[in-house]
């Protein structure tokens, strides 16, 4: 079934020949491969920001802001995040905009729902 003249001389699944090499530490020298820092480690401070919690401030809102009107305050808690998250240098700007952006939305939505029930109410 295998034609030769085209090249084909063994089967997929035949063994292939793989060259080894040795790996390790060099024993040959007298240095350590590794040696410590002479000097004390700084510890760095990790700082998540507030651009993520804004966004998940923005997003509770809007998801609350649907169904009730008393959402806006979820909403304002993201917009202030996300305004202070926009003046932090090491936040996200994409994140803190998309954050004050959704932000707003939530509390149009929110204010919607507020005058639907004043309406209804008087």
């Amino acid at each position: 079934m295998t034609d030769r003249s085209r090249g084909f001389s063994r089967f997929p699944t035949a063994p292939v020949e793989v060259p080894t090499t040795l790996s390790g530490p060099d024993l040959s020298s007298d240095r350590p491969g590794w040696e410590p820092d002479a000097g004390p480690v700084e510890a760095t401070s990790f700082d998540r920001g507030f651009s993520g919690w804004a966004l998940g401030f923005a997003i509770v809102g809007l998801a609350v802001s649907l169904f009730v009107g008393w959402g806006f305050v979820i909403g304002i808690v993201a917009i202030v995040a996300g305004i202070m998250a926009l003046r932090h240098p090491r936040d996200s700007r994409r994140v803190a905009v998309w954050a004050i952006v959704l932000a707003g939305v939530s509390i149009l939505y929110s204010a919607g729902w507020l005058l639907y029930a004043w309406t209804v109410l008087t």
